[in-house]
């Protein structure tokens, strides 16, 4: 498991330098891009089958707090809200799912968005799968990225990743719009 942790390190590590240089963030308030002091975690999550699946929930719908999350799943129940319809996410084998977080969207003006998900249990498969989550560390201000396109206004008022998280904690859902500007 550590050297599974260490591969991910390194690819999440790679991927936000990446998202940092599109949206333009400058190399002083993007330091913390692969310095031990990121916020990352490794989380283990297993879902029985279930004889009932219209009648239970794996997950109850969210989105992540993280810039990111990266997952391996070998089977299906990973499910994303897109237009007011659940649509399933089906893994490939050798493939890894990664989907944007809330202090992406913060970081990006809402250019990036944080989709709610959920996982659904399944009839038939248990499903196993691991995320990764990447954050900056918990003393970060993140700062919306305003740029001279469409993007001119800030969205979002700057807030440290522990104070989000303290806010998430509270509102969950309403997070966001509670730092909107």
């Amino acid at each position: 498991m550590e050297k599974y942790e260490k591969q991910m390190r390194r690819i999440a590590d790679r991927l936000a330098e990446m998202m940092m240089e599109v949206l333009e963030i400058s190399e002083k308030k993007r330091k913390w891009v692969g310095a031990s002091d990121v916020s990352a975690a490794l989380q283990l999550n297993f879902y029985p089958t279930c004889p009932e699946p219209n009648r239970a929930m794996g997950l109850a719908p969210h989105t992540d707090t993280s810039i990111f999350t990266i997952l391996k799943a070998k089977s299906s129940g990973l499910q994303i809200l897109k237009e007011g319809k659940w649509i399933p996410v089906h893994p490939h084998p050798n493939t890894l799912i990664v989907h944007t977080g809330d202090f992406l969207r913060i970081m990006s003006n809402a250019r990036f968005c944080s989709p709610t998900h959920r996982v659904v249990p399944n009839e038939n498969d248990e499903r196993y799968s691991i995320a990764y989550f990447y954050s900056p560390p918990t003393d970060y201000v993140v700062s919306p990225s305003v740029t001279g396109d469409l993007n001119s206004v800030a969205r979002f008022r700057d807030v440290t990743v522990k104070e989000f998280i303290g806010i998430k904690a509270q509102k969950f859902g309403e997070s966001l719009s509670f730092i909107s500007t």
